[in-house]
């Protein structure tokens, strides 16, 4: 062993210093993360947002589907509902006025006639104009 200390050894390079950016990549890794997460959670509760039905929207819809088979009952739901939309603008008022004189023979007679066509189409139109 004594004649192995009088080699020299000179193949052996001194320490390099190495830069450590693990702290910044996974820093940014984090980052990136939690960005990602909230983008998500925002888009997801923006479509959750989008898919409930106003109270508005349930209205309209409601109105669409009234029953005509007992006009009485028909006729009082349409002026009761039709009233949420009445106040939007003025043509929606004016439509809805003539629509409650329309539908007024058919809610205080004890037995009534099917709603006639007429009325019916003033119903219709009063539908399309309304915005929801």
């Amino acid at each position: 062993m004594a004649q192995m200390a009088d080699i020299p050894v000179n193949d052996i390079a001194p320490l390099v210093e190495v830069h450590d950016y693990s702290i910044y990549l996974f820093a940014g890794a984090v980052t990136a993360l939690i960005v990602f997460t909230l983008g998500l959670l925002f888009f997801l509760l923006k479509k959750w947002r989008s898919r409930r039905l106003s109270e508005r929207a349930i209205a309209y819809k409601t109105l669409q589907t009234v029953d005509f088979s007992d006009p009485k009952n028909a006729a009082y739901r349409i002026s009761e509902i039709g009233r949420l939309f009445a106040q939007d603008n003025e043509r929606t008022e004016r439509a809805y006025h003539n629509l409650f004189e329309r539908l007024d023979p058919y809610k205080y007679a004890p037995s009534v006639e099917p709603i006639d066509e007429e009325t019916l189409g003033y119903y219709r139109l009063y539908l399309e104009i309304i915005d929801v």
